[in-house]
């Protein structure tokens, strides 16, 4: 049962639309949420994702505003999280609400090729919109909390994202450090979380006026510093996870007020069937939850119409900036291991970058964005130079495994062998039926044709290579 302060309920009744009820509100804030994912079409598709599932006993249902999204039916006794397909980044356990913003980001936009994620972790809005985005182009991923920002990592790294550069910053600092440089900005603010009521009982227990007004001064900093680093004609999402209007509305039109000349609200009306419903007169999306059986959201939509003036003179760029451009001996040398090893042709689209013994990929975008800020991770990190040639990076089979050319490198596990792996247990090649015993050195293991990582080939077992970090306890 939701512990809801009465003060938040005389609030939020003045603020229900017509058409909605306090009766169903309160309902349905007392009904656990249903169980959503998004599948990762960076490493499946939805047809071969769902099918493999159906298999095991899970039951879809379309979630209608994001195609790979679905509420799902599984055995209670079934720890999704747990399960060896999540382990390996084919589905990201998100609740139905949160998929809106990406979409609404991206949709009907093949253009924008520079994103900024300003409040990124745990990362599910990131790996949506890298998976939006195809892995092209460059998506810089910010997170304000440290501890955070190593999920975020772990999460992008999971779901196969090659195209992110993450930072580090409060995200108030952006329309000073990156002014008028991406095509679109996603701003999911941090907020007083109304709408997560149904995941957390206690999420409006102690709700207090005061802290709503505190919160929307730092939403208001944020959105103006989003609008700033947003190129004339570029597009920004404003969404939060809350329902007060003081946090969601009142936000975007301090921003209109603030720059009248340049703010269009774009209206989200037809983003899905069923849309209308939630809009306000704006043509935002406020989803309260009782409309679509989920959580409750906010999500608005701003094209940037005109250049403003920017409120702070570029920042000094900083100084030794780690990485350098590798020669072309260099390229050609860890093109020629990926090719030998892994049957694996490196992406054009990119630029191969050296830091000490270290081999990394960077987004070719990435280029114009070089010593403007700090980075915590940029790109993909390839191999470590060995005293005989390289030893691969699992990221870099993990994110460059559509660039796989055949099979010859590749050994498909089944489901106890994937335990093991993910486990990092060696695996006995006698445990195969029709497995070559001959030694082969590096190759790539797979589950449902989706690597896991590296394996040495060493005749009579496979040698677990997967870092020591991903190691797991317990998989279902």
């Amino acid at each position: 049962m939701a512990q809801i302060n009465p003060q938040y309920l005389t609030h939020i009744a003045t603020e229900l639309p017509a058409h909605l009820n306090m009766d169903d509100f309160i309902a349905a804030c007392n009904r656990p949420l249903r169980k959503s994912i998004r599948v990762n079409t960076l490493k499946i598709s939805v047809a071969q994702f769902t099918q493999i599932m159906t298999d095991n006993g899970w039951q879809f249902e379309a979630i209608p505003w994001c195609a790979e999204g679905f509420w799902i039916s599984v055995s209670d006794d079934v720890q999704i999280g747990n399960m060896i397909e999540h382990i390996q980044g084919l589905f990201y356990i998100q609740e139905a609400s949160s998929m809106l913003p990406p979409v609404a980001l991206l949709q009907n936009d093949n253009q924008s090729k520079l994103i900024l994620d300003v409040a990124s972790a745990p990362g599910s809005k990131t790996t949506q919109l890298a998976a939006l985005m195809d892995n092209q182009g460059l998506l810089i991923a910010n997170e304000y909390s440290a501890s955070r920002v190593k999920i975020l990592h772990a999460n992008v790294l999971r779901m196969g994202v090659k195209q992110c550069a993450l930072t580090h910053f409060d995200g108030k600092v952006f329309g000073e450090y990156l002014f008028e440089k991406f095509d679109a900005v996603l701003l999911d603010a941090p907020c007083g979380g109304e709408g997560t009521v149904r995941k957390d009982v206690n999420a409006l227990k102690n709700w207090q006026l005061d802290d709503v007004v505190d919160i929307a001064e730092t939403q208001k900093q944020l959105i103006q510093s989003a609008f700033l680093a947003l190129k004339p004609g570029g597009t920004l999402v404003y969404s939060t996870c809350t329902l007060s209007q003081i946090e969601n509305q009142q936000i975007c039109h301090f921003l209109k007020q603030t720059y009248p000349g340049a703010v269009e609200f774009i209206p989200l009306t037809d983003l899905f069937s069923g849309a209308e419903q939630a809009c306000t007169e704006e043509g935002f999306l406020h989803v309260w939850p009782q409309i679509y059986d989920s959580e409750g959201f906010f999500i608005a939509k701003i094209r940037k119409t005109a250049s403003v003036e920017r409120i702070k003179k570029q920042p000094k760029p900083q100084r030794n900036f780690p990485f350098s451009v590798a020669s072309a001996k260099q390229v050609s040398a860890i093109e020629q291991y990926f090719s030998a090893t892994f049957n694996l042709t490196l992406p054009t689209d990119h630029t191969v970058m050296i830091r000490d013994d270290e081999y990394w990929l960077f987004p070719a975008e990435f280029n114009d964005f070089t010593g403007l800020m700090r980075y915590q991770r940029i790109g993909v990190k390839l191999a470590d130079v060995m005293k005989k040639g390289f030893k691969v990076k699992h990221e870099a089979i993990i994110g460059l495994s559509r660039y796989i050319n055949s099979d010859d490198k590749i050994i498909e596990l089944d489901a106890q062998q994937a335990k093991d792996f993910l486990m990092g247990r060696d695996i006995a090649t006698d445990s195969f039926s029709d497995l070559d015993l001959t030694p082969k050195g590096e190759m790539i293991v797979t589950h449902h044709s989706s690597p896991l990582g590296v394996v040495k080939h060493l005749g009579h077992r496979l040698k677990n290579n997967l870092p020591r970090e991903l190691v797991k306890d317990k998989i279902e």
